[in-house]
C-alpha cells in the first residue's frame, strides 16, 4: 500500500511478494472473535484499501492458528450490553462488512478452521473461500435470540440455494468441511497445514492477471448478478470497453506475440 499501514491492536497485515497483502484476525485467546476494536480495525484497513490499494492486487484473509478462522461475535464483551451499545456496535461491525464486501479489490478466505456466525459471514463477504478440511461452519444466532445480521442471509442463499439456506439459517446446526464443499460454500478443501499457502498461490495467480481487468471482472460478477439478463450483459460490455485503452491491454497483446510474460502495471 502507498500509505503507511498502522499498526492493528487485533490484527496483522504483511505482504506476501509484491502485490498480495496476507491479513490475519489476530485473537487468538478468544478464538479470533469479533470484538468492537476488531471492528474499528477492519473497517479502517478495508477503508485504506478501497481508497488505495497501492501494490496490492489480491488479499488472503485468514485467522491466527490452526483451528479457529473466526468464532463470530465476542459474546463476553457482548454481555450486559445495553440496546444502544448493542446497536452501536453492530453498527460499526455492519459498515466493516459492508466495505469488505465494496472492495475493489479480490479477496480470499483462507478458512483455517472453524467459522461461526459472523465468522463465516465474514468468510461469506469474500470473493471465495478455500478451507481446511478440519473446519466446522454454522450460523447460530437463531440460538442466540438474535439473527445473521452481517450479510448471512443473504450471502449464504447467493451461495447454496434458498431451501439450503433456510435450513442452515433455521436450525443453527453446523456443518462440516464436506458439505460446505459440496454446498458451494468452499471451493476447495485442503489439509489444515496447508490452507494459508494455496490461498496464498492462487493470490499471487490473480495477482499477475492485469489489476484493472480482475477488478472489472469482480465488479461485472457482483453488480451483473443483482440486474436482469440484457442489462447485465450490457454493464460486463462497458467494464470490458474501461480496458480497450489500457497500457495493460496493450502490454497484454504485445507480450502475447513476442512470446513473453507481460508486465502489467496497472495502467
Amino acid at each position: 500500500m502507498t500509505q503507511a499501514t498502522p499498526q492493528y491492536e487485533t490484527v496483522e497485515t504483511r505482504m506476501v511478494g509484491e502485490h498480495v497483502l496476507l491479513v490475519t484476525l489476530n485473537r487468538p485467546q478468544s478464538g479470533n472473535a469479533l470484538n468492537t476494536q476488531m471492528g474499528r480495525d477492519l473497517l479502517d484497513l478495508w477503508n485504506r484499501l478501497t481508497e488505495d490499494a497501492g501494490p496490492v492486487r489480491c488479499i488472503v484473509l485468514t485467522g491466527s492458528g490452526q483451528k479457529i478462522f473466526c468464532a463470530g461475535g465476542d459474546l463476553k464483551e457482548r454481555n450486559g450490553m445495553t440496546r444502544e451499545q448493542w446497536q452501536r456496535q453492530h453498527e460499526l461491525f455492519e459498515r466493516a462488512y459492508w466495505t469488505l464486501v465494496d472492495l475493489p479489490v479480490p479477496i480470499i478466505a483462507a478458512v483455517n478452521g472453524h467459522a461461526y456466525a459472523g465468522g463465516l459471514e465474514m468468510a461469506l463477504s469474500c470473493d471465495f473461500i478455500y478451507a481446511s478440511r478440519a473446519a466446522r461452519f454454522a450460523l447460530t444466532e437463531v440460538t442466540l435470540g438474535i439473527m445473521p445480521g452481517a450479510g448471512g442471509t443473504q450471502n449464504l442463499p447467493r451461495a447454496v440455494g434458498e431451501r439450503r439456506a433456510k435450513e442452515i439459517l433455521m436450525t443453527g446446526r453446523p456443518f462440516d468441511a464436506a458439505q460446505a464443499l459440496e454446498w458451494g460454500v468452499a471451493n476447495a478443501l485442503h489439509e489444515p497445514e496447508n490452507v494459508l499457502e494455496e490461498a496464498l498461490a492462487t493470490a499471487a495467480v490473480i495477482a499477475g492477471n492485469a489489476p484493472l481487468s480482475v477488478r472489472q471482472v469482480k465488479k461485472s460478477v457482483r453488480y451483473g448478478g443483482q440486474m436482469e439478463l440484457r442489462t447485465a450483459l450490457r454493464f460486463e460490455v462497458e467494464a470490458y470497453n474501461h480496458l480497450v485503452d489500457t497500457e495493460d491491454r496493450m502490454e497484454g497483446v504485445l507480450a502475447f506475440n513476442e512470446k513473453r510474460k507481460p508486465v502489467f502495471k496497472g495502467r
